[in-house]
């Protein structure tokens, strides 16, 4: 009888693959987002109990005559398990439910993008720009329009980032480098963009909510971050390109076709636009210069019906106070522009099933921010918000660790928490409540603090499974390279982390801190507690 064959043996796993594999059994073990917050707000609510009963209080460091603050200059653990607490949690709930920063503006520009997206608007503006870009520029154009598209992101998971693929595929380059240039720009570039989009105002509500831990009169706007991520999108598109084509593509090296899925073969994405669909763009063009005209109009005279009515300023005023409102405005108008052009929206009844598709889509996030609020809520009256902060605030200054560079760290400690809580709103709505107040008692404004976070959990969105499309992106992998695995989509997106994080740290350093920019419209640097 012949001897059998040996078995091969297992590939070797290094240390930074066992690595990834702690990473995500360890994410793997966390709750549900909704569970999670459930969880947190239960535990609020027992820790209050605790830590009343001890009697825990630090000295609060606001003026003694500061709004909130105690006659004896103490900040004490309310506990919400006595009667008091109880009544207040039953007849509050729904308060903290409705009242919630997030959740409405959210929803009112949501109501926008449905009908842009609805339309076709969306779809046909990222296909025309990536299509009809250079060859030699096909790499710079998916990685910028990746970015653009965040301003509705399922448009540059779904139809960007397969779409790459098949483009890199048609002309004879790896598709999965493609794909990973558009990855790289709609993931871990989430945080760049040249438009406000929904995730501004989200943040904005969250830091907002945080930052009245310490000062309950501070506002940040969704445009708080604006004019960084302005520059951000121009300094991610350089170098997720460079990355792409000096490092991926040629460790991906010759695209073998008989590894895909030979349904690929008649993917219809590549089909150029239609003569329809370049005539709704080009009525979506004249929408925007309106729309772009009557926000000149608000804003720039001196008579501009939007700037301050007090003292006449531009910045602090309800243009940008009210800016959720011009998101609505702009997709409402630009999408029915393409819409009516194009024959995709003929009546009112079109219009009105785009939104309301819109919101249907957001059932799970309405859950999400219910349990949400009712941790942040809590977590504010039992003052252990502002304990936390002070007693880490005194930290950082007891061990001298208050200066600019004391954000390097913060942008890693959240590029790390990403890898096992991949939702920007979730990861912010826990984390915001105890960085923002901290680092605002040693001198930095929200805004600034946003900003930093904002680094930290874009760049780590590529690499981790814990991020909501990593099983989309996966299987449109799959299509290509039928035996890939998690791991090799890891280590093919991990150059773009690594350098998105050192070099986007570095521009955020030099933007705030030596040049002395602001990060967006009214947005200051430092906070004077």
């Amino acid at each position: 009888m012949a001897d059998a064959e040996p078995q091969a043996a297992a590939p070797r796993r290094n240390a930074f693959t066992r690595f990834l594999d702690g990473v995500e059994w360890l994410g793997n073990l966390l709750p549900h987002p909704v569970t999670l917050f459930a969880i947190l707000a239960v535990g609020i609510v027992l820790l209050s109990g605790l830590f009343g009963w001890m009697g825990l209080a630090v000295v609060d460091p606001r003026p003694a005559d500061a709004p909130g603050v105690a006659e004896d200059g103490m900040i004490r653990a309310v506990s919400l398990l006595d009667g008091d607490g109880v009544r207040r949690i039953f007849t509050n709930l729904v308060g903290n439910f409705t009242s919630f920063a997030p959740l409405g503006v959210v929803l009112v520009a949501m109501i926008g993008v449905g009908v842009a997206e609805k339309s076709g608007l969306l779809s046909a503006a990222v296909r025309g720009m990536v299509l009809s870009a250079p060859p030699k520029l096909v790499t710079v154009a998916i990685v910028f329009a990746g970015i653009v598209s965040n301003t509705a992101s399922e448009v540059g998971y779904v139809v960007l980032i397969p779409l790459a693929a098949a483009i890199y595929y048609a002309l004879g380059r790896h598709p999965l480098a493609g794909m990973a240039a558009a990855f790289a720009g709609v993931s871990g570039g989430y945080s760049a963009n040249l438009l406000i989009g929904t995730i501004d105002p989200l943040l904005a509500g969250i830091t907002q909510e945080a930052a009245r831990l310490i000062d309950p009169d501070y506002v940040v706007l969704a445009t708080a971050n604006w004019y960084f991520m302005v520059a951000s999108t121009f300094l991610i598109t350089a170098i997720g390109s460079w990355v792409s084509i000096a490092i991926v593509e040629p460790k991906l090296g010759k695209y073998d076709p008989t590894h895909a899925d030979k349904t690929i073969l008649d993917d219809h994405m590549m089909e150029p636009l239609e003569p329809v669909e370049k005539k709704g763009l080009r009525w979506a063009g004249i929408a925007l210069l309106g729309v772009l005209g009557l926000m000149a109009l608000t804003l720039v005279p001196d008579w501009g019906i939007l700037r301050n009515p007090e003292t006449g300023d531009r910045i602090n005023s309800p243009f940008f106070q009210g800016f959720v409102v011009w998101i609505l405005i702009f997709f409402i108008a630009i999408g029915y522009a393409y819409g009516r052009a194009a024959g995709t929206m003929k009546t009112d009844r079109d219009i009105i099933d785009a939104m309301a598709a819109a919101l249907s889509s957001l059932g799970l996030y309405i859950v999400l921010v219910f349990f949400a609020a009712q941790f942040v809520a809590f977590f504010g009256w039992t003052n252990l918000g502002a304990i936390t902060a002070v007693t880490g605030a005194q930290f950082l200054q007891d061990s001298g660790m208050t200066g600019p560079a004391l954000f390097f760290f913060f942008i890693l400690i959240c590029a790390m928490i990403n890898l096992s809580l991949g939702s920007a709103s979730a990861q912010w709505a826990v984390t915001a409540p105890i960085f923002v107040p901290m680092l605002m008692l040693i001198g930095y404004s929200p805004e600034a603090i946003q900003a930093a976070y904002r680094i930290g959990d874009s760049t780590t969105n590529i690499i981790t499974p814990m991020m909501s499309y990593f099983g989309l992106i996966l299987a449109w992998a799959t299509r290509y390279e039928k035996n890939l695995g998690v791991g090799t989509l890891i280590a093919m997106m991990l150059p773009y982390t690594i350098f998105f994080i050192i070099a986007w740290s570095i521009f955020f350093f030099v933007w705030t801190f030596v040049l002395g920019l602001p990060v967006g419209p009214g947005s200051p640097t430092y906070y004077t507690p």
